[in-house]
């Protein structure tokens, strides 16, 4: 059984669970240049839960949350056997980092050294949306992500095509329903900095005051723009 096929399977294997293979040489900062492909994976988030979120969030999103990120980390493990037992380097990225990983440069900028959704979208799996989230064709944006990059090697694997620009059209359900009001309204598209549309510090403070009220916490959570999603609620709708 060929590698790629043997992580497909396990994706297959977990409800709710998506996948896709992206080219990455030649798109990513100096330091992890000898990445040749990104392996994206998704998982659908509750539509009870998302569609609960009225008001910022709830105790059951923050727990949701929580055990969404431990699942496919999960996962990532597992992919993980499958590369080392076939002598493949890689690096596994983390649905979210903890604060002692990241650095000044984020602090500064709310920008880690990689992005899922910058995977996602090159593996065909999803769009950015106006609140900069991703928007995945299965799930819309009901859904967190998490990564491997694979190091060059003597193997090639079958990859989606990249989606590069926004298929959200003329919908601002999301901008107009976000209480930080951090984004413009304009659509994303490969060249589009997320700075052009969307205000990642506005998004940051509205949800620090949100779950300091809601949940008595200082994380950063919110989740209205998921749940008002139209895209997110279609899937629901199909599912």
């Amino acid at each position: 059984m060929q590698i790629q096929e043997k992580i497909y399977n396990i994706i297959k294997a977990s409800p709710g669970h998506i996948i896709g293979f992206a080219k990455m040489h030649g798109l990513l900062d100096a330091k992890l240049q000898k990445y040749k492909y990104a392996i994206s994976i998704g998982k659908r988030l509750d539509d009870l839960i998302i569609d609960s979120i009225a008001n910022g969030p709830i105790s059951e999103y923050n727990e949701l949350y929580r055990e969404t990120n431990a699942k496919l980390e999960m996962q990532l493990d597992r992919i993980g056997q499958v590369l080392e037992t076939a002598s493949i380097g890689y690096k596994t990225v983390k649905p979210t980092l903890q604060k002692n990983e990241l650095d000044e440069e984020y602090e500064n900028t709310l920008r880690t050294e990689f992005s899922h959704k910058f995977a996602a979208t090159q593996a065909g799996i999803g769009w950015i949306g106006k609140t900069d989230l991703l928007i995945s064709k299965e799930y819309g944006p009901r859904l967190r992500l998490s990564t491997i990059l694979v190091e060059n090697g003597d193997f090639e694997f079958k990859t989606g095509t990249p989606i590069i620009e926004s298929e959200c059209g003329n919908c601002t359900i999301c901008v107009s329903n976000c209480p930080a009001q951090a984004a413009n309204g304009k659509k994303w598209s490969i060249g589009t900095d997320r700075d052009e549309f969307y205000d990642a510090f506005k998004c940051r403070e509205k949800c620090r005051e949100l779950a300091k009220r809601n949940l008595q916490s200082d994380m950063s959570l919110c989740g209205i723009c998921i749940s008002v999603c139209p895209i997110g609620k279609k899937a629901r709708e199909r599912s």
